[in-house]
C-alpha cells in the first residue's frame, strides 16, 4: 500500500510529538528542521522530500523512545521504502535507503565527523555496522545518489536545535505533494 499525502500528515499528527531519540526535539521538528536545512541548502524538491521524510520509518515502526539505548536497530532508513516507491521517484528513496550508510562513510573518511554525532547517533552507529572500512566507504561512494545521501546526514545532524525555526507541516507536505505529482505526470507520459 503506498502512502498518500494524507497518510503522511496523519503519521506526523499522531505520531510527531514523539521524542527524537533521546534529542531535545520531536519527530516532527526534526522532520522540520532537516526539510528547512535542505531548502536553506538549495537542494532540489526531491531532496527537501528526502531530507523531511528520512526517518518517516521511526513514525511506521515505532519501537519507543530512544530504542538505541535498549539495543535496538529499527532499520528505520528501509522500513517506509516499501510505503514510498509507488508515489515517489528514487531521487527521494535512495538518499532516504543511504543516510545511515552516509554517517557510517563520514565516519571513515572524515576525521572529524564522528566528533560531532550525538551520544544516539553514536549508540546507532554501532548497531547499524559502524564504522566503514575505507574500501567499504569507497564503495559506498561509487554509488548513485551517495552525493546526496551524504548531504541528508550532514542536515539530519544538524536538525536537533529545540528552538530552530521552520516552515510548518503543511509547507513539506505541499512539497511532498509537488513530487509525487511529477511522477504521476511522468508515468502518465510513460504509458
Amino acid at each position: 500500500m503506498a502512502l498518500t499525502v494524507s497518510d503522511i500528515r496523519f503519521l506526523f499528527e499522531q505520531y510527531g510529538d514523539i521524542a527524537y531519540s533521546g534529542e531535545p526535539v520531536t519527530q516532527l521538528q526534526h522532520a522540520l528542521q532537516t526539510g528547512a536545512l535542505a531548502e536553506e541548502a538549495g537542494a532540489d524538491d526531491e531532496l527537501v522530500v528526502a531530507a523531511f521524510l528520512h526517518d518517516l520509518g521511526h513514525l511506521l515502526n515505532q519501537q519507543g523512545e530512544t530504542p538505541t539505548e535498549r539495543g535496538v536497530d529499527d532499520l528505520h532508513q528501509y522500513f517506509a521504502l516499501p510505503f514510498l516507491r509507488a508515489v515517489l521517484p528514487d531521487a527521494v528513496l535512495e538518499p532516504i535507503r543511504l543516510h545511515v550508510d552516509a554517517k557510517r562513510c563520514l565516519c571513515a573518511i572524515d576525521d572529524t565527523y564522528i566528533r560531532q554525532l550525538s551520544a544516539d547517533s553514536l549508540r546507532s552507529l554501532a548497531l547499524q555496522g559502524g564504522v566503514f572500512s575505507l574500501d567499504e566507504a569507497d564503495a559506498f561512494l561509487q554509488q548513485a545518489y551517495a552525493q546526496d545521501a551524504q548531504r541528508l546526514r550532514k542536515w539530519d545532524d544538524e536538525a536537533k536545535e529545540p528552538d530552530r525555526a521552520t516552515p510548518d507541516l503543511g509547507h513539506y507536505l505541499g512539497v511532498v505533494e509537488r513530487v509525487m505529482s511529477k511522477g504521476s505526470i511522468a508515468r502518465f507520459r510513460a504509458t
